[in-house]
């Protein structure tokens, strides 16, 4: 293993989870099939791909590879689950989330990158529709196009409240720069102004999370740790069995309906004029 790859938190994550798992896909995108408490999930990870074609696509970022992987990886198990006898037999899928960014390159761009990615949302959002589990892991940055494309199609998401994780359209430093504030200028305003922060406390507020885990070495998790983690995602796999295959209930909560007030009503006006058309 090369070093840029044992550095990943989405690798280390994704052994962890895996360790009594079957055959393992190589290259940009990990897949395996685990047991996750009485059934078997399907664990996915995008990690650093060093010798990639693509120069920019040689970190944990979502490129045109691993966004086609991603989607053959998911539908692999659409396909094979798809005469399941119910819901209740479709195996789970759990993203471990730790995507720092669509690769952006000229490359990229003239390949069909926002293809690619369009192609892993395709198919997380049509497992999750056909009766699969899907929960994100987040366990690093879940940033951009990268999140959209792995991780934000889950019926639940789980993330971990440790230094490094942060879930945004881009990071500090750039989107200082857009917003033409100090990157402490901008800490100040995500205090206030909850989407602007890079908090995993002020994310959990806007009721986008299934469990907030505190207290975890994200970079070099105890055995216990790793079980507090597996004891999350078998609850949230559980709870969205239980609840419908849409992500309606990201708005439904109380909270949700405060802190998310513009969202709710902007989706109210637009369901109101297509309905009208």
């Amino acid at each position: 293993m090369t070093e840029a790859v044992s550095n990943s938190r989405g690798q280390r994550w994704f052994d962890a989870l895996t360790s009594h798992g079957g055959a393992q896909q190589n290259g940009p995108v990990r897949a395996a099939d685990a047991p996750l408490g009485d059934e078997t999930a399907r664990f996915i990870a995008v990690v650093p791909d060093p010798h990639n074609r693509f120069p920019r696509a040689r970190d944990n970022v979502v490129g045109l590879e691993q966004g086609w992987l991603l989607a053959r990886t998911v539908r692999e198990a659409l396909d094979a689950d798809r005469d399941a006898d119910g819901n209740a037999a479709k195996r789970p899928l759990v993203a471990i989330v730790d995507v720092k960014s669509q690769a952006y390159g000229r490359r990229e761009e003239l390949l069909g990158v926002h293809l690619a990615c369009a192609a892993a949302v395709d198919a997380y959002a049509q497992a999750r529709l056909a009766g699969h589990p899907v929960v994100a892991l987040i366990v690093g940055p879940a940033m951009s196009g990268a999140y959209l494309a792995h991780g934000y199609q889950a019926n639940r998401i789980v993330a971990l409240d440790a230094p490094g994780i942060a879930v945004h359209a881009m990071g500090r430093e750039a989107a200082a720069r857009v917003t033409r504030r100090s990157v402490e200028g901008l800490d100040a305003l995500g205090d206030t102004v909850l989407p602007m922060s890079y908090k995993m406390s002020a994310y959990a507020k806007l009721r986008l999370l299934h469990d907030l885990i505190e207290g975890i070495d994200a970079d070099a998790p105890a055995d216990a740790d790793i079980e507090r983690v597996r004891a999350s995602l078998i609850d949230a796999v559980k709870d969205a069995r239980r609840g419908p295959p849409d992500l309606s209930n990201r708005l439904a909560s109380a909270e949700a309906k405060r802190t998310r007030a513009a969202s709710i009503e902007a989706r109210r006006r637009m369901a109101e004029q297509w309905d009208a058309s």
